[in-house]
This record gives structure tokens, C-alpha cells and sequence, in this order.
């Protein structure tokens, strides 16, 4: 749908009383992605969804070229799950010629996946507020898979009054706990099953914490447990303050264990809260 189009329908959609969830993907969509939907079907009275393959969160060129692209199977599964509007815009749509602003989410964005993918948050604060800004939706709905990304807009929402109503859907599982994305398609059968190490290992220290046992303890035998395993480098692995991603070095209310590793030529990452 071309924005002229999506303006028409969503003034429909408004001239109605309807309330709008939104959301934002980057297509080659899975159960994880379709949850969303789901969840804004009881939210809302509309749910539009976005794909775009926003090339300003890749700082690696050969990453954004192989992300897979898969336009006609993902419209075919959103129709099935009842999407009431896909929008699919272009790079010159939503960054035309002349585009010089960026929008950088301080603090939050900073450690983590900020310190090992420089540029990637300010790429998706900057496309997260475009979309906000042509679809204005009463609810907007992210995976908690990208648990730091969901911080990121969270702020960026409050601080830029774009949507006040940010959801967290919990991360969707393969059956043996692998997270669900994008990216597993990368990884080859033997990589696949090594991956699980990744789950396993975030599970093992939240028990461990919650047994009480030295966050530091728990958090070494993690990233030992994903290179036994099969991973070639962990980023990170951490227990973090689910709102500022700070830190932390003894259990308290809203904690959060993230993880990023490297298994092959696939970057996975995965977060479970404590």
C-alpha cells in the first residue's frame, strides 16, 4: 500500500472510532511476529502492521543484503491472522532525498547491543518514529525478544509524546525453547541444535540467581556453558534493570537476563526475566 493509500484508509479507520494497533517488522515473519498481531486484535479494533527492511539499523552491508525477504508469504499470514492493513513502504518513502535526521535515544541505548552494533538504535529510534508518525496508533506492540529495543522505543515514546501505549508480547519459543526469529534461518542443522545452549544457558543462571548463588557466579557460568556449547564469542551475558538496562549486581524487582552470542556466521540474541 503506497502512503497516499495508507492515509485514506486510516482516516477510514479513525472517521469510524477505531482504535489502531500498530506493528512495526521487517517481514520474514514468524508465530513470534503473528503473536503480535494476535495481541493487538484484543487491543484495538484495527491492527495495521509495517515491513520494512529499514537499511539504517544495519551497520553491516552483507547483513541487510541477506536479510530474508519474503513478501508474499508474509502478507499470505497476516490475511490468515486477520490484519485489517499492511503497509509496505519504500526507502525513498520514508527517507527521501535530502533526509539528514537521526533520532538517538540516550542511556538505554548505549551498552549492549549500542556498544557492539554502533548506529543500530539511532537507525531504529529514527525509522520507529517515522512510522509512528504516518500511522498514529492508540497501541503499538513489540517482542520482548529484542528486550533492549523495547526499551529504547519505550523512552523514545515517552520522551517524544509518539504513542503512549507501548506492549511488551513475551518472546515466542520453538517447542525445545529456542526464541523464534528472523535469523535462525541462517543456522545450519548442527548450529541449530547447538543454539539451544543459548536458552538453556539463561535458564540456568535465573535459577542459580534465584537459589541464591553470586549473580557474577551464575552470570561466568553462563558464558562458559555457550562456548562449551558451540558458540565462537559471547557480546554479553547479563543481569540488567529492565527499564534503564543498567547493571546489576544483586537480585531486586525487574531483572532481566540478556545475552547476545555468535554461533557460525549468526548473531543470536535472547533475554529471560528474573
Amino acid at each position: 500500500m503506497e502512503s497516499g493509500a495508507l492515509d485514506f484508509a486510516l482516516s477510514c479507520f479513525v472517521a469510524d472510532g477505531d482504535r489502531i494497533a500498530f506493528v512495526p517488522t521487517m517481514g520474514a515473519l514468524h508465530d513470534g511476529h503473528l503473536a503480535l498481531v494476535a495481541q493487538g486484535k484484543e487491543l484495538a479494533d484495527r491492527v495495521v502492521v509495517s515491513i520494512f527492511v529499514n537499511p539504517l539499523q544495519f551497520n553491516d552491508a552483507s547483513d541487510l543484503e541477506r536479510y530474508p525477504r519474503e513478501k508474499e508469504s508474509d502478507l499470505a499470514k497476516l490475511e490468515a491472522a486477520g490484519c485489517d492493513l499492511v503497509w509496505l513502504p519504500s526507502a525513498s518513502d520514508l527517507y527521501p532525498e535530502g533526509f539528514a535526521t537521526s533520532v538517538r535515544v540516550a542511556g538505554v541505548s548505549e551498552r549492549w547491543e549500542g556498544e557492539h552494533r554502533p548506529g543500530h538504535f539511532e537507525g531504529v529510534a529514527t525509522v520507529v518514529a517515522k512510522l509512528f508518525n504516518e500511522v498514529v496508533p492508540n497501541v503499538a506492540l513489540f517482542g520482548e525478544k529484542d528486550f533492549q529495543q523495547l526499551a529504547v522505543i519505550r523512552r523514545m515514546a515517552i520522551d517524544l509524546g509518539l504513542c503512549d501505549n507501548i506492549v511488551g508480547v513475551p518472546t515466542v519459543r520453538e517447542t525445545d525453547g529456542l526464541a523464534l526469529s528472523s535469523r535462525n534461518a541462517y543456522l545450519s542443522l548442527d548450529e541449530r541444535q547447538q543454539a539451544l545452549a543459548l536458552p538453556r544457558a539463561l535458564e540456568a543462571a535465573r535459577a542459580a540467581i534465584l537459589s541464591g548463588n553470586a549473580i557474577d557466579d551464575a552470570l561466568g557460568e553462563g558464558r562458559n556453558s555457550l562456548l562449551e556449547g558451540g558458540f565462537s564469542r559471547v557480546d554479553y551475558f547479563a543481569a540488567v534493570d529492565a527499564e534503564t538496562l543498567e547493571p546489576l549486581d544483586r537480585l531486586r524487582a525487574g531483572m532481566r537476563l540478556i545475552a547476545a552470542a555468535v554461533i557460525g556466521s549468526t548473531r543470536l540474541i535472547d533475554n529471560v526475566a528474573v
